[in-house]
């Protein structure tokens, strides 16, 4: 008996059971219809106050931005007023346009602590899946449609709503020394026998986009040499590839640009989105996110990296 007296619950389990979002459940505290204590930073419940709010309370899954006319950043810092003062929100992804977005929404959140997760897109989704992350980039083409994340995100999401929505479109391509000596232009160049190829790693966007297109192409991608040598970022390749240690990498635009003696050979356009569940859709961090988008603000600074493609930027997919 004394142990379930001891026993506190998080935010989490607290939501579990009322099946509400976590972020209702700090709207509840707020307006002192749920009960909650702190140890440390955290903000902990007692087993009877939930179960007395069951049989007593109202759950309005409302609770988020009214009045979104309202200036971004009043707007939002009102809606996270009194909430816990170390919220987090874990975004995972590679891109530097995501560290951007990162330091926007802490801005105009007050108390909000964005935390960064550099994992490729593949253990992203699956972070969301395990609820250990809240928004996951991702960049996954499926060769059978030709298509960006959508085919991805409704199988490693089984069951789950989610939405797309566009961060920005970039370019893939080779990494190459400049001048380009091997005169590599195409995909059947990586199985030419003296190319040697740097690749990324397992789960990354890169590294399925090359294995999607050997098998549509029906080549034998453990003909490339290298193959099996992997780098953990765009970055990476692109330096082993200055450095001598590799012929080619595959890699966006924006680093290419990054490393020195490195010319870029584009291949093809990719969505570059950031997947978020359905049920976040009512939190006044997900408005925060489109708000951020959508402004001048943010887009103009994405404008000033250069090589990203803003057309759709903002743009929502609802699966």
């Amino acid at each position: 008996m004394q142990e379930n007296q001891d026993y506190s619950l998080t935010p989490e389990e607290v939501a579990r059971q009322l099946q509400i979002t976590r972020n209702t459940v700090y709207e509840l505290v707020k307006r002192g219809e749920l009960p909650a204590f702190r140890i440390g930073r955290k903000l902990r419940f007692d087993q009877h106050d939930v179960d007395m709010y069951k049989k007593t309370g109202k759950i309005s899954e409302n609770a988020s931005l009214k009045n979104p006319a309202q200036p971004m950043a009043k707007n939002i810092a009102a809606a996270y007023a009194g909430l816990e003062k170390r919220q987090e929100l874990v975004i995972c992804g590679q891109d530097i346009t995501l560290d951007i977005l990162a330091r926007h929404l802490e801005r105009y959140i007050g108390g909000l602590k964005v935390l960064r997760t550099q994992i490729g897109s593949f253990d992203g989704l699956m972070a969301l899946y395990h609820n250990t992350a809240d928004i996951s980039a991702a960049h996954l083409w499926d060769g059978d449609s030709g298509k960006y994340n959508l085919a991805f995100v409704r199988h490693l999401l089984p069951g789950i709503p989610a939405v797309l929505i566009n961060l920005a479109m970039r370019m893939q391509g080779f990494y190459v020394k400049a001048g380009n000596p091997k005169n590599i232009r195409d995909w059947d160049d990586l199985i030419r026998p003296e190319i040697r190829f740097i690749n990324r790693e397992k789960g990354s966007g890169t590294r399925i986009l090359l294995d999607e297109k050997f098998r549509c192409l029906g080549y034998n991608r453990l003909l490339i040499q290298g193959y099996e040598q992997e780098e953990l970022s765009h970055l990476a390749v692109a330096s082993a590839v200055a450095r001598g240690e590799a012929d080619v990498g595959l890699g966006n635009q924006k680093a290419a640009m990054q490393v020195r003696e490195i010319e870029f050979i584009p291949l093809q356009s990719e969505r570059y989105d950031l997947v978020i569940k359905k049920d976040d859709s009512d939190t006044a961090w997900y408005k925060a996110v489109i708000q951020i988008l959508n402004s001048n603000e943010f887009q103009d600074e994405l404008k000033g990296l250069g090589d990203y493609d803003l057309s759709e930027t903002g743009h929502i997919i609802g699966l």
